[in-house]
């Protein structure tokens, strides 16, 4: 059975940071395009970060550019987003997605929401 447990999210400070994870099973998340998506309070969700094995380089929205890194262990088939200088702005739900489809590169995948796989998300709440 295939799942995606997100945890790490919880309120902090502007500024601040926070390291989510994304443990995966039933897959090896080498072998899939995984995805951070973020929905803010009364908006659509949204790409955070994405990661094909097509190129295999984590690409980010413009909003987290240069403040969040998107990494995998492999061996823990877990996928971490590490996102640093938390604005109020950061606030949602932040959930992971897995997709077998790897036919493109990670930016292809930040408007993609036709993941095979969703996990129920974690909660990021930046005050101001």
């Amino acid at each position: 059975e295939v799942q995606l447990v997100e945890s790490g999210g919880g309120l902090v400070q502007a500024g601040g940071s926070l390291r989510l994870s994304c443990a995966a099973s039933g897959f090896s998340v080498d072998d899939y395009t995984i995805g951070w998506y973020r929905q803010p309070p009364r908006k659509v969700r949204e790409g955070v970060s994405c990661l094909s094995p097509r190129d295999g380089i984590p690409n980010y929205a413009d909003s987290v550019k240069g403040r969040s890194t998107m990494s995998t262990d492999n061996a823990k088939n877990t996928v971490y987003l590490q996102m640093n200088s938390l604005k109020p702005e950061d606030t949602g739900i932040y959930f992971c997605g897995a997709t077998k489809n790897t036919d493109y590169s990670g930016s292809y995948y930040l408007d993609y929401y036709g993941m095979d796989y969703w996990g129920k998300g974690t909660l990021v709440t930046v005050s101001s």
